[in-house]
């Protein structure tokens, strides 16, 4: 295939390039509020404390090692213009945007690097990349919007000599729209921004709005297993996949299609949530929706956090069910409304949002209503969500700023069952906040209900606290305490953040050990070298 470089892979396809040392559009950074620094000051018990990263032209990188006659064969493969092992480039490729991965960037550490970041332009190009890697022995990183926050795009090289970054940003194409069946093909690369843009030229929505909505990819959204907003209405993105085509150092793996089948096992699943580790997914069939015609947020007011999520099991377990819902606990209600500008209500807050026509949503905020109302809510109405709405992918950047000032604002997330789910709550807060208490200040634990099932509902954390001495060894211990009160209590170690290789230690408590046997089997048929992200999702030795 002729290769088109008039597409300079270095540029991101719609959206800027991502930040070396933070979320997102460099332009975009936020300051920190002089109120806003004196109420943290207050609530942590710390002074923040400038924390600027280094320059970039001060931050280490280990030497390129890709051996020069490998480099030329995968260069045969891309095209030249496609392959890049300078060190900007190998920087913006060398892990994700957790607080752990920002803190090594920051202080001017990127190892590990990859040796060389590659830009495949199809599907047959990837196959071709694959092949010679497992030949050769070359560690294969697959990167999409770069928005992993568990370690998921760490450049491990798994006991080979090199290794290199799949970056999919080419393969960002509608490949294919059927409006009989309501469904799309959509390449891996594609961000969700772009995705939304081609279906809304056919009338249709994707409907899957993460945090990471605006740089993250399809591809990375099927790898991981993730979910938006709206999933109450629109359900998980796992939920919206119809086929998946992945390529392979064995070949091309393709799963789907029908709507339902009953021949064997379901090898979507297989890939739904890999991490890169079975197979690069190159393809993702999509089913889609109508554009709702409009779209209707309410806030609602509870007593606490107890009565606010046995509400929202209510709506759960109804055949009333809103397109959005979460509710958030004491803590993070008082934070939002102080970042807002306004006074809190007290107790906690509840958000639920309707979408799809005039008629439908009218009938289904009255009868969401009527059952938020008899567990004890009061409604709001819309104007406290315009706020949340208007800073929804905005949070990542102040989470930077806060890091600037020596704060860490990490999130972490967990799901259970109804029956566990506020026991599982108290105890992980009470984990982070022993964790993180002593002579270097305080924490602020927050947390909300983001998704909601018949059975269970997840909860989302995001912690505050002051930087300290050595920032990385307290989160860390703060992530390993919460981890282990989520798996002492009945909770699944990632809801939707996925497992990489934050969440890999408590894998093998979570599946069982004939499970890991299960999963390292897949890999061995898939990847009988073990090139495809080593390290991530399988329990095993550590690399």
């Amino acid at each position: 295939m002729a290769h088109d470089d008039t597409n300079t892979p270095r540029r991101t396809v719609g959206a800027p390039e991502m930040s070396w040392f933070g979320w997102g559009d460099p332009a975009r950074a936020r300051s920190l509020d002089p109120g806003l620094r004196d109420l943290i000051a207050q609530v942590l018990r710390a002074r923040p404390q400038d924390m600027p990263p280094v320059p970039e032209g001060e931050v280490r990188l280990p030497a390129p090692r890709l051996d020069p006659r490998v480099r030329a064969r995968l260069a045969a493969v891309t095209g030249e213009a496609h392959l890049a092992d300078d060190d900007a480039t190998r920087l913006r490729h060398c892990g994700g945007k957790s607080t752990p991965d920002l803190l090594l960037r920051r202080a001017g550490s990127a190892d590990p690097a990859p040796d060389a970041v590659l830009y495949p332009a199809d599907h047959d190009e990837v196959l071709r990349l694959l092949e010679v890697c497992s030949d050769e022995g070359v560690a294969v990183v697959p990167f999409g919007g770069g928005t992993s926050v568990v370690g998921g795009l760490t450049p491990l090289r798994g006991g080979f000599d090199a290794v290199v970054a799949l970056d999919l940003r080419r393969l960002d194409r509608l490949v294919s729209f059927d409006p009989v069946s309501m469904t799309a093909v959509l390449g891996a690369g594609v961000r969700t921004p772009r995705a939304e843009a081609v279906l809304a030229e056919h009338g249709c929505t994707l409907g899957h709005m993460p945090q990471s909505y605006e740089y993250a990819t399809i591809g990375g959204y099927a790898a991981t297993r993730s979910s938006g907003q709206a999933s109450s209405g629109y359900g998980r993105f796992e939920d919206m996949v119809v086929s998946l085509r992945a390529a392979t150092p064995r070949g091309t793996l393709a799963a789907g299609g029908p709507p339902a089948s009953a021949a064997g096992p379901d090898l979507r699943h297989l890939l739904l949530g890999s991490e890169g580790t079975l197979g690069v997914i190159t393809e993702v069939g999509v089913r889609v929706r109508r554009r709702p015609e409009t779209v209707l947020d309410e806030a609602w007011s509870f007593p606490d956090f107890p009565t606010g999520a046995t509400a929202l099991r209510a709506l759960a377990q109804s055949d009333t069910r809103p397109t959005m819902a979460r509710v958030l606990d004491e803590s993070e209600t008082f934070v939002g409304a102080a970042l807002a500008g306004r006074e809190a209500t007290p107790g906690c807050q509840a958000v639920v949002g309707f979408e799809g026509t005039e008629a439908e949503v009218a009938a289904r905020a009255a009868a969401v209503g009527a059952v938020l109302a008899a567990a004890g809510g009061t409604r709001l109405g819309p104007e406290p969500v315009a706020h949340w709405r208007e800073n929804r992918f905005s949070a990542p950047y102040l989470r930077d700023t806060l890091l600037s000032a020596g704060i860490l604002a990490e999130t972490l997330e967990t799901a259970a069952s109804w029956t566990d789910l506020l026991p599982l709550h108290a105890a992980v807060s009470d984990a982070l906040t022993s964790a993180l208490e002593g002579d270097e200040g305080g924490a602020v634990v927050m947390c909300h209900v983001s998704h909601t099932y018949s059975t269970g509902a997840s909860l989302y954390f995001t912690v505050a606290t002051a930087a300290g001495a050595a920032p990385l060894d307290r989160w860390e211990r703060a992530k390993r305490a919460a981890s282990d009160a989520i798996v002492a209590h009945g909770g699944t170690i990632t809801h939707h953040h996925a497992v990489g290789t934050d969440h890999r230690p408590w894998m093998a408590e979570e599946i069982g050990a004939l499970g890991a046997d299960v999963l390292r089997a897949a890999k061995s048929a898939l990847d009988p070298r073990g090139v495809l992200n080593p390290g991530k999702l399988i329990p095993g030795p550590q690399e």
